[in-house]
């Protein structure tokens, strides 16, 4: 079982940054990718940003060149850098682990972590 457990979230003014931290226990050493995703509208989640082997990354277009995901292996952490941060980034932010592939991939989900940009 792999527990997940996000911080870093608050309230900051537009233009500010935030750092997100999420740390991943349980069998998260063999995690293939880790990423966030944020609420968003409607009954799913949207990606921001997920980072894998090598490492490779993807970013939502709305937070390119504004946030930076990162990874540390020996930690089993990874971080969200959120700067130039704007009131539509303001959400609840979900950190994920993914474990496997194809039918076996499992996902893990931490509580979340709320993030507030005041114009």
């Amino acid at each position: 079982q792999v527990q997940v457990a996000e911080s870093g979230g608050g309230l900051v003014q537009a233009g500010g940054s935030l750092r997100l931290s999420c740390v991943a226990s349980g069998s998260s050493s063999s995690a293939t990718d880790m990423g966030w995703y944020r609420q968003g509208t409607g009954n799913h989640r949207d990606l921001v940003a997920a980072i894998r082997h090598g490492p490779a990354t993807n970013y939502a277009d709305s937070v390119k060149g504004r946030f930076a995901i990162s990874r540390d292996n020996a930690e089993n952490t990874i971080y969200l850098q959120m700067n130039s941060l704007k009131p539509e980034d303001t959400d609840v932010y979900y950190c994920y682990v993914a474990i496997g592939s194809g039918i076996q991939r499992r996902v893990y989900w931490g509580q979340g972590t709320q993030v507030t940009v005041s114009s």
